[in-house]
């Protein structure tokens, strides 16, 4: 067995774009190839995004022929529970992958490259200048804010507030002081376990619900913020906390298109009115209501958020028939 892949990161998170190896996936709806994928395909994720090849935080990307009019490419989510249904910060990655693997017409100033996403159309826009790719943004689909001042008795911690908002994906957004947490003083391990813990009850205890899908309600982690979401010149700083306990090392794409869902809806930000979401790493993306839309019954909005990705690495991974480590494993 072998596999190839190009690695790259967007912000410091990883980004393992699959060059070839997989088997050919069927047709069907991006949903469908995401299952096909997930029930019959799952132990080249662990190769790939497990260790020896990978870690705990690593990120995974597929490329997949597109379903949907219109899209130059589609793609699956890799991590290590298992398979998203957005990220930005792969996008920016793979926006830049695209035009510089010849995916789509290379254009200056701007290159459009439509990225087919378990959770709908994105639009990658990459800036190009004598002939090379630098930063890109995009318009993700319609987010929302799904649920409003919540709170909760949390065992450790006691009553704590949070918002759930949809960014192509669901997350849980709460101010990390409520925790006895603040940035830039307290342990990762702290806000990962404080994360996880609010993760853990809302899964067991809050229903979600999407319009488009029912593959789209989950609750796929917790942000925690520093508080700072009023519209003001400063930069706001958030951790993400996503599938098993996973820490993005970026800003978070979905999760940023999450936070200017549930400002927006707050009457916090404005159309056209841009903020600096900051990460745990110090990596920072920039983010924008572009304009106002509709999900089903939530009023929503469109958010530009943009980053800037970079090559890491090349490679061929193989498994020898007698290596049972080698098929993937994980220490915590």
């Amino acid at each position: 067995m072998s596999l190839t892949v190009v690695d790259m990161h967007t912000g410091g998170e990883p980004l393992r774009i699959v060059t070839g190896g997989y088997p050919e996936i069927p047709k069907g709806t991006i949903l469908e190839k995401r299952a096909y994928v997930r029930d019959h395909l799952d132990h080249l994720r662990k190769l790939l995004i497990f260790e020896p090849r990978g870690h705990y935080d690593m990120y995974g990307a597929l490329l997949v022929e597109p379903d949907l009019p219109g899209a130059d490419l589609a793609v699956l989510f890799m991590h290590n529970e298992g398979y998203s249904t957005m990220c930005g910060h792969a996008i920016v990655a793979l926006g830049r992958y695209a035009v510089d693997e010849g995916l789509v017409v290379k254009q200056e100033l701007i290159t459009t490259v439509n990225i087919e996403a378990p959770c709908g159309l994105v639009v990658a826009s990459v800036e190009v200048q004598d002939g090379k790719a630098g930063a890109v943004s995009f318009e993700s689909v319609p987010a929302f804010l799904f649920a409003r001042d919540q709170r909760i008795e949390l065992p450790g911690y006691g009553a704590i507030g949070f918002d759930v908002a949809y960014g192509g994906a669901f997350y849980a957004l709460a101010d990390c002081h409520q925790f006895g947490l603040e940035f830039g003083r307290s342990r990762v391990r702290d806000f990962v376990d404080a994360a996880t813990a609010l993760t853990d009850r809302l899964k067991a205890d809050f229903r979600l619900s999407h319009p488009d899908h029912a593959d789209l309600a989950f609750l796929y982690g917790t942000i925690l913020t520093d508080g700072k979401d009023a519209f003001s010149g400063e930069v706001t700083k958030n951790i993400c906390v996503f599938a098993e306990a996973e820490v993005d090392r970026s800003p978070t794409g979905s999760g940023v298109t999450a936070r200017l869902a549930a400002m927006h809806a707050r009457g916090q930000i404005a159309i056209g009115q841009t903020r600096t979401f900051e990460s745990i790493a110090g990596s920072r993306f920039s983010g924008a209501v572009a304009r106002t839309a509709q999900a089903g019954p939530h009023e929503a909005i469109i958010a530009r958020v943009g980053g800037r990705a970079y090559y890491s690495g090349r490679a061929e991974y193989i498994v020898e028939p007698d290596d049972e480590l080698g098929r993937g494993f994980l220490l915590r």
